[in-house]
């Protein structure tokens, strides 16, 4: 070692002299000038040297690119994730973002700080970035259309969303003919001016309509397949619709345009007869991570961006050639879920914000300064909804759906989102709406995916199902035990539902097992939820099938686990809740202390920290936040398991620390009873002599399972011992205390199933 470090010191002298040397010998060859220069730099302070190059640094486009990136994606995520939290689309929290990033808010009331982040002279990288963000989001979206879906369920789905298209869009072109002459630029026909009020009054968000049908549970539901196809075909005629309104408002007049739908048709022609055919061969051969090279990976983006630049070169728009390349991509799913999977995340984390902020900045609340100018932009919102709604509702009516669900679907065609500002940005770009028309666009982009939630609340409640106040009285009268178990990682599921049945039992009389998971996002692509779910419920389904069990399955996407799960829990009358303890962020570093204090102030445990329902502090218990969550506040009892390899119950040991800790009595005995276990009761403070209630359970369990049951009074439990149990069963309480007194115990102790009862207040 010693030597070693010598060697290396030695030759690190070495090469320093030896550069120095050099660099002192090449010194005679600068010149003069050079030389004055660089006497002059030494002459300055060190202070200011390093103060100019800082502000040098931070001028340049790199860094100031890189900061405005920062500042986006922060900013966007932190109120994408507050609205998905109240129950909103996350793209809500996004478009926002933008906006009060934009002059509406910073540039207004902190103008120094907005010029510092977002001067003009940078927005065009900003501008480039946005750009290709949307082209590659658009060909995600392409790619998220199932064809073979639109066909088996066109019928309906057409008359409804063509319906949809062409109701909004009259009504945009009679709101033109009243606001043309105070609301168009100079410069521009009319034509030009109404179709784009048409195209801004008619366009559904798809992506923004499939997570709210994925939120609420709809996927599979006869509501959710027609609302989502519907909303795919318009989303399909509706930037065909575009193209042609491009074409004619770029031309300029309507033979121009012809020769521009002309060369449009026959691109689309190409691609869906010539490159479709050749995708589908490629598809067939390369269907896995394996078989997919850098290669493949190189012509598909090609492709998507050869077709981008012809759309454009012809004079409609380079997002509607993304759009129809990721349309003709092969329809394995498999070969298109390894394209989504490579693209989406740079596109809708990193990229896609960068669109939204770039609008914000181009959106000017301020300019509405009158109140004339909001009385129009209150009828442009009204107008907006009166047309997508109700055109899509009495649609769905006439096709034969119920009332509720035709209002439903009209409620989830309403929803404009990021396809809305895509549509406006375009009508900007061209020059063909005002910066007050932009904003009040903007807005009512805003309102109508804002109301989308609460409508479906509303039309739930109104039409409330008559039939659902039966099951719950139902429920309420059946013996039966239920029993959810909440999982994250599939290989939990089946470590979970053993225990579940070594301590409930598999009398199907007697006990009902119900399996939950819940994947924490509320952005899943559409083709992967059934992959999701199959993979996550494998492993506990064959664990069910091996012992002889039936099992309910509960499926969820959200980025509410702590919601979703209750909501189950109040639904079904659950009466135990079984989860994986996890493992805790915010232990075990000073960073992980920080957020987990943040996280006590946040607006949804704000009130919890206020009545000290909540800790201020986060909880030193060796349990993961989102277990943590339940044990705190659901309904029902709640056991989680702190897993170290457990394989049985067949050695339970169980710890009397308090009288509270009775109820563990009866959680043994079921384990007697079903799990064949033998039991080492430990009364650590003497109740099973000094309290009644102690003594009674303990003498009910020995009466049935003597020959099971062995009782330790000791206060000190050795390491042997320890080593030869199975699972340890303790009360939250009394876990709690022995993590915080750092109990010699926490080293040994086997797997831990954690049980805080119902009616216990921590």
């Amino acid at each position: 070692m010693g030597k070693s470090f010598f060697s290396y010191f030695l030759t690190i002298v070495a090469a320093v002299v030896a550069v120095f040397l050099i660099i002192k010998a090449g010194g005679a060859f600068e010149s003069e000038e050079v030389k004055n220069v660089a006497e002059q730099i030494v002459h300055v302070s060190p202070q200011d040297q390093v103060s100019e190059t800082f502000s040098e640094n931070l001028g340049h486009s790199l860094p100031m690119l890189i900061i405005q990136i920062i500042t986006i994606i922060a900013f966007s995520r932190f109120l994408g994730l507050f609205f998905s939290r109240i129950g909103q689309p996350s793209v809500i929290g996004e478009i926002l973002a933008g906006i009060l990033l934009g002059p509406s808010l910073l540039g207004l009331y902190f103008p120094e700080i907005s010029a510092a982040i977002f001067p003009l002279s940078s927005l065009g990288n900003l501008q480039f970035l946005s750009q290709i963000g949307l082209i590659l989001f658009m060909f995600v979206i392409g790619m998220e259309l199932d064809v073979s879906v639109l066909k088996s369920k066109a019928r309906d789905a057409i008359f409804i969303s063509h319906v949809s298209i062409v109701f909004p869009f009259s009504l945009g072109v009679g709101l033109a003919y009243f606001t043309f002459q105070e609301f168009a630029p100079e410069n521009i026909r009319f034509i030009s001016f109404a179709l784009f009020m048409g195209i801004s009054m008619s366009v559904t968000a798809f992506p923004v309509l499939a997570r709210i049908v994925q939120e609420r549970g709809l996927t599979k539901s006869k509501l959710g397949i027609i609302a989502i196809t519907s909303a795919a075909i318009d989303d399909v005629t509706a930037w065909c619709l575009l193209a042609v309104v491009i074409a004619i408002v770029k031309a300029g007049a309507f033979s121009p345009a012809i020769v521009t739908i002309g060369l449009s048709l026959l691109y689309v022609l190409f691609m869906l007869l010539v490159l479709r055919p050749f995708l589908n061969r490629l598809g067939s051969i390369y269907s896995n991570k394996e078989s997919i090279s850098k290669g493949i990976i190189a012509l598909v983006f090609l492709i998507m961006l050869s077709s981008a630049w012809a759309t454009e070169v012809i004079g409609i728009h380079a997002l509607f050639g993304a759009f129809l390349a990721g349309v003709v991509m092969p329809p394995n799913l498999n070969f298109r879920k390894i394209l989504v999977d490579k693209l989406e995340d740079v596109a809708l984390v990193l990229l896609l914000p960068l669109f939204f902020v770039f609008t914000g900045l181009r959106t000017q609340i301020g300019l509405l300064n009158d109140p004339s100018l909001w009385v129009t932009c209150l009828l442009v919102i009204l107008v907006a909804i009166v047309g997508k709604f109700l055109g899509s509702a009495l649609a769905a009516r006439y096709v034969g759906q119920s009332w509720k669900d035709s209002l439903s679907i009209g409620a989830l065609m309403n929803t404009r989102g990021l396809m809305e500002l895509i549509v406006l940005n375009i009508g900007y770009d061209l020059g063909i709406l005002s910066p007050e028309m932009f904003a009040m666009l903007v807005l009512m982009a805003l309102v109508t995916t804002f109301t989308t939630g609460p409508m479906l609340s509303l039309i739930n409640f109104v039409f409330k199902d008559k039939s659902s106040d039966i099951s719950i009285n139902t429920l309420e009268n059946n013996e039966t035990y239920k029993v959810l178990i909440s999982f994250g990682l599939a290989t939990s599921g089946r470590t979970l539902l053993r225990l579940a049945t070594q301590m409930f039992g598999q009398n199907k009389q007697q006990v009902s097992y119900t399996a939950m998971h819940v994947t924490l996002s509320a952005e899943v692509n559409l083709m992967d939820l059934e992959e999701f779910e199959r993979q996550s419920f494998k492993p506990i389904l064959s664990e069910a099938q091996k012992l002889n069990l039936e099992i309910g399955k509960e499926y969820k996407t959200s980025p509410d686990l702590h919601k979703e799960v209750n909501a189950i829990v109040d639904r079904d009358a659950v009466n135990f809740l079984l989860i994986g303890a996890g493992r805790s962020l915010y232990t075990g570093s000073i960073l992980g202390n920080i957020v987990g204090v943040t996280k006590s102030f946040s607006p949804e445990n704000l009130l919890g920290t206020i009545t000290g329902a909540r800790p201020i502090l986060p909880a030193n218990d060796l349990i993961d936040e989102k277990a943590r969550e339940f044990l705190l506040d659901t309904s029902c009892d709640v056991g989680v398991l702190l897993d170290r390899d457990f394989t049985g119950s067949g050695k339970l040991f169980v710890p009397i620390f308090n009288q509270e800790d009775t109820f563990l009595l009866n959680y043994a005995q079921r384990f007697a009873d079903n799990g064949r276990s033998d039991i080492a009761l430990c009364d650590t403070s003497g109740l099973f002599d000094s309290s009644h209630e102690t003594k009674e359970k303990y003498d009910q369990l020995l009466a049935k399972h003597s020959d099971k049951l062995t009782l330790l009074q000791e206060k000190i439990i050795h390491k042997d011992f320890l080593d030869k149990q199975e699972l340890m069963l303790v009360s939250y309480k009394s876990w709690k205390a022995l993590v915080e007194s750092k109990s010699l115990w926490l080293d040994d102790v086997p797997s831990v199933l954690i049980i805080r009862p119902m009616l216990q207040t921590e």
